[in-house]
């Protein structure tokens, strides 16, 4: 049905799902949702339509012109359709690398993913000879002679596999977000590297040591406190408080990544709201977790006796277990740590990564017979892939499985 169209008609749409013709310009088409969103068209032919744009962006007016317009591309034998195809590929063609990430990328990893800082860094740092490249224009070639750069350097396969995973990424999202057409690097193999990869943990003995540095180093600082406080009292100073049993958050750190697995970056987030020390749990929040997902891991005696006495008395229920510079959260223990290693008596713990008191955590609960999908749940893998790499330490198991063959 035809229609004259008015801005006022505009005004007092009757709610639906209908096309209304216009009466003063042929093949001007409104089309009507229930949305509110309503549509400017053009009826090219049959099954051939034309959007000019939405009716509270274009008046009447204007949309007659580019309907007009439009009809008289069509007549002349131009397919205003496939113009308009054709631009917007060329548009696309012209976007770099660069400029996707800083407009579209970058808004959406900050809020999606938890190291989305670190992703972009590392996608701007690594691939910055890209950045000026055409997201159409990236090869598998070009991307080839950068890895085979990259490893003349002396990096390691794992580390262009992580890269090259985060650029993969990047451009999945220029796909569905139709800035390409298709990937363009889907044939894009990644490099087989071991899957156990880096396993570092304590041995007995180098837990015994590290544990005895941290008591060594506990006892040092609170004899320094009582002679500093011996020098201000001397010279009329006011007394410094006593330090307590643990003179700073590093050996109840190093003992809840010991008995709990946490990551580091979970530790600490960690609050006093999440430890239940009467239930004798731990609650490790979805958006703290690398996994995203909630889970709750047990607390031993050795690790309820740590936590009590950590405690600060009155201490509020959302201040941090392992609190940073003023309550801040903690970010790292670098220099702490680094001196404490060399403190230790005996052979030198060479080599130990805070984040490998994780894998002692793991490694001893698998050689204590427990099951590998346990300590999946312990450690908070989303695949049991990932906790694959401590079955080598359980060697009973296979050495029966072959037994039984005599």
């Amino acid at each position: 049905m035809k229609t004259k169209i008015t801005q006022a008609f505009l005004g007092n749409l009757e709610p639906g799902s209908y096309d209304l013709a216009d009466h003063d310009q042929r093949g001007l088409v409104l089309r009507v949702r229930p949305s509110g969103h309503h549509s400017w068209l053009v009826r090219l032919g049959r099954g051939r339509w034309f959007t000019i744009g939405r009716s509270d962006v274009i008046p009447p007016l204007k949309a007659r012109k580019l309907a007009r317009e439009r009809l008289g591309e069509d007549s002349g034998g131009d397919d205003p359709i496939a113009a308009k195809k054709q631009q917007a590929q060329e548009a696309r063609r012209r976007i770099t690398l660069g400029k996707f990430i800083t407009d579209s990328y970058a808004p959406w990893v900050r809020t999606n993913r938890k190291s989305g800082g670190d992703t972009l860094n590392m996608l701007e740092g690594r691939f910055k000879d890209f950045l000026n490249t055409s997201l159409a224009d990236l090869t598998p070639f070009a991307i080839e002679k950068w890895r085979s750069a990259f490893l003349k350097r002396g990096r390691s396969p794992a580390t262009a596999n992580r890269l090259l995973a985060a650029l993969k990424a990047c451009l999945s999202k220029a796909v569905e977000w139709h800035h390409l057409e298709r990937h363009p690097l889907a044939g894009l193999k990644l490099a087989r590297v071991d899957a156990i990869g880096r396993l570092r943990f304590l041995s007995p003995d180098e837990e015994t040591r590290l544990m005895a540095a941290l008591a060594a180093r506990d006892e040092e600082r609170r004899q320094a406190r009582v002679s500093a406080n011996t020098w201000r009292q001397v010279r009329g100073y006011a007394i410094w408080s006593e330090l307590g049993v643990y003179t700073d958050l590093l050996t109840p750190m190093v003992i809840t990544l010991l008995h709990t697995g946490l990551r580091f970056g979970e530790a600490c987030s960690l609050t006093w709201h999440d430890v239940d020390l009467a239930g004798a749990l731990v609650t490790v929040r979805g958006e703290t977790s690398k996994s995203g997902k909630t889970r709750y891991v047990p607390l031993n005696k050795t690790m309820l006796d740590t936590l009590k006495t950590w405690k600060p008395k009155d201490v509020a229920t959302d201040a941090y277990v392992f609190a940073g510079k003023d309550g801040a959260r903690l970010t790292d223990i670098k220099t702490a740590w680094a001196q404490l290693l060399k403190s230790v008596t005996g052979k030198p713990i060479a080599g130990f990564r805070v984040h490998d008191l994780r894998h002692t955590f793991a490694s001893k609960l698998v050689q204590a017979g427990v099951d590998l999908n346990t300590v999946r749940e312990l450690l908070g893998h989303g695949d049991i892939k990932m906790t694959l790499r401590y079955a080598h330490l359980a060697p009973e198991h296979r050495a029966a499985a072959v037994a039984k063959l005599g």
